[in-house]
């Protein structure tokens, strides 16, 4: 293989360019971005960059000096991948990139609401939070669709600027999907801590404002007034430009544990990447931080060895989220029915450390400013019952 093209810009696709280089591939490398900035960070987007105390430098992902020997086609999004001799992405400005290996990381894109309505806002780059921020300043009441960690965050920054924050949930509890819902009360607590009103077991029937959003109507009758809303209700992987390529799409391009598509020489990584994972027995598409930066180098892996080298095993998915000057740690992955305890600290503390096990195996665990303590827990996913 004499050529690779890297496409998406952002972390993931960062991490398999510098991945490629370090497993001593020499070859032409070009690295597509639909986006026209260097690759960023993003978690900061709803910290310190929308608090103010981060500018769009400090965001940089690359090194000083760091030369990757690639060309970079930035500001252009792929619109087609199709097999031949080569590999041919073709970009949006009408040209085409042809390599011998291809790198999917076009990420995801936030799902919207308000229908061009001004003041509503998603928050996923760095113009997101620019315009997030803008808004923010002179608000008075902020309302956040969708109690995730995203919207949690940005919960905590607006309660500092001084906005009254209401959190809207569909779910029975905030952050139900990630921790379950005893754990996600129990973290629900710390925004009510803080004056944020959270609204749970509540559908958004629709915003209203004539130009501008001036509140959101709950299908229970209720309306909550609002300057700005933020939603927050999860975000959709860019595949849509894979139609008709032969790569097998479901929720994300499906993968194997190494990565590999239904497509010879193509492998996929970051937020559009389902990769399967054998201790659940599904793909499984991982929308983190930690897995944006570390699997690559295990699709690269697998690219250059021609598939010959797939892991057995995953490791467990890992996210944090600094919340009210507390860093919570969540690693693994939850199931319905899973048992959870409370192995350090107490939930009225705020600050504790719990456990998810299924049948035996501790599968999961929660920690909130618990990071000693989190990380020794975390060692132990999925050993086999009565392991220790």
């Amino acid at each position: 293989m004499d050529s690779v093209a890297v496409v998406g810009a952002s972390l993931a696709g960062l991490s398999a360019a510098r991945a490629l280089r370090a497993q001593g591939f020499g070859g032409r490398l070009t690295i597509v971005g639909a986006e026209p900035h260097r690759p960023y960070d993003r978690p900061p987007l709803s910290k310190e960059f929308l608090a103010g105390q981060m500018t769009t430098a400090d965001l940089a992902l690359e090194g000083e000096g760091e030369d990757l020997d690639a060309e970079w086609r930035l500001g252009v999004a792929a619109t087609g991948l199709e097999q031949g001799r080569s590999l041919r992405i073709a970009l949006a400005d009408g040209s085409a990139v042809e390599a011998g290996g291809v790198v999917i990381a076009t990420g995801a894109v936030a799902r919207t609401l308000g229908d061009g309505l001004a003041g509503v806002h998603t928050l996923r780059t760095i113009e997101d939070a620019a315009a997030l921020r803008a808004d923010l300043d002179g608000a008075r009441r902020l309302v956040v669709i969708g109690a995730g960690f995203i919207g949690a965050e940005v919960a905590c920054v607006a309660r500092a600027l001084g906005l009254d924050v209401t959190i809207v949930e569909a779910a029975p509890a905030p952050f139900a999907r990630a921790l379950g819902p005893e754990m996600g009360t129990a973290l629900s607590g710390l925004h009510e801590d803080h004056g944020v009103r959270l609204i749970c077991g509540a559908a958004v029937r629709g915003l209203t404002g004539e130009g501008r959003v001036d509140g959101v109507l709950l299908e229970d009758g209720r309306r909550l007034d609002a300057d700005v809303v933020l939603a927050g209700i999860g975000a959709r992987p860019v595949v849509d430009w894979l139609d008709g390529s032969g790569v097998l799409v479901g929720d994300g391009v499906v993968c194997d544990t190494g990565g590999a598509t239904s497509v010879p020489g193509v492998v996929a990584v970051g937020d559009c990447a389902a990769w399967f994972d054998p201790a659940l027995g599904a793909h499984l598409r991982v929308e983190h931080w930690t897995g944006a930066a570390r699997r690559p180098a295990t699709a690269v892996q697998t690219l250059l060895s021609g598939g010959a080298a797939v892991p057995d095993t995953l490791a467990p998915p890992y996210l944090w989220s600094d919340q009210y000057g507390l860093r919570v740690q969540f690693a693994g992955h939850t199931l319905p029915g899973d048992e959870v305890s409370v192995e350090e600290g107490d939930l009225a503390s705020r600050r504790f450390l719990a456990v998810y096990r299924r049948e035996g195996r501790t599968v999961a665990v929660l920690g909130v400013e618990q990071p000693r303590s989190f990380t020794r827990w975390r060692r132990r996913l999925n050993e086999p019952a009565g392991a220790r």
